[in-house]
């Protein structure tokens, strides 16, 4: 019996930014905020660097509550780099298993170099595991 694969590509969402890592925080939230964004791409830097990530817990962890200004931390000294990508064509109950095993709450899906969506909870439970239930 063959079962129903959903893909990642189905339920990410693309919805982020993506900027260069010199840039400050405070231009990330305005704008993350002006695109409600939650999730910022820090562009590489040449073919042989890596995605880099920032979401609004990081923010929240390495500045607000640090008491640093976001006018003067630049987003490469808050990101999380290298980040985990993920696949289009990933079924996502591996894409599930990925984020248990490395503690992962988003992943960029990345096609042919290129960052086309987000996988996050969100999209792994409304809109995988609903269809997986119908």
């Amino acid at each position: 019996m063959d079962r129903e694969v959903i893909k990642t590509r189905d339920v990410m969402h693309e919805n982020h930014i993506e900027m260069d890592g010199i840039e400050t925080v405070k231009h990330a939230l305005d704008t993350m905020k002006a695109n409600n964004a939650d999730v910022l791409i820090v562009k590489k830097r040449n073919k042989n660097d890596a995605f880099g990530l920032v979401v609004l817990a990081d923010i929240v962890k390495r500045v607000l509550a640090k008491d640093k200004a976001p006018s003067r931390v630049n987003l490469y000294e808050i990101m999380t780099k290298p980040v985990i990508t993920v696949e289009p064509d990933l079924d996502v109950r591996y894409c599930a298993r990925l984020f248990d095993q490395f503690g992962l709450s988003n992943a960029p899906v990345v096609e042919n170099g290129t960052v086309i969506g987000i996988v996050s909870y969100e999209g792994l439970v409304f809109k995988g595991l609903y269809q997986l239930i119908d």
